[in-house]
């Protein structure tokens, strides 16, 4: 059982990466497939792949197979909530940290 330090240091480290936090915002918006993902952020599919991994081991992703596919979604339901929670207060508390940034919120 993990103490809800070590959760949120997981669900910290799972955002400490651009590439990461770029695939939870996609996987925000809808599921998805590891080619359409990679193309999306920009990004090889065998580095998504990484990621993805990372994700799925911190609990915040979930792999859903379909035939040969595997689609990608947030692991529940409430992450999507949580992640646009947390980038209003980001952007309440400092309204200029996203100001000219590729890819922020």
């Amino acid at each position: 059982m993990l103490t809800h330090g070590q959760v949120l240091a997981r669900f910290g480290h799972a955002l400490s990466d651009p590439v990461r936090a770029r695939l939870l915002l996609a996987l925000r918006e809808r599921p998805g497939y590891p080619a359409e993902l990679a193309d999306l952020l920009g990004t090889s599919r065998q580095n998504l792949s990484n990621h993805l991994a990372c994700l799925r081991g911190c609990g915040l992703v979930v792999a859903v197979p379909e035939g040969r596919r595997t689609r990608y979604e947030l692991a529940d339901a409430r992450l999507a909530h949580a992640l646009g929670d947390l980038l209003g207060l980001v952007l309440a508390v400092d309204p200029a940290a996203c100001a000219g940034t590729d890819g922020c919120c």
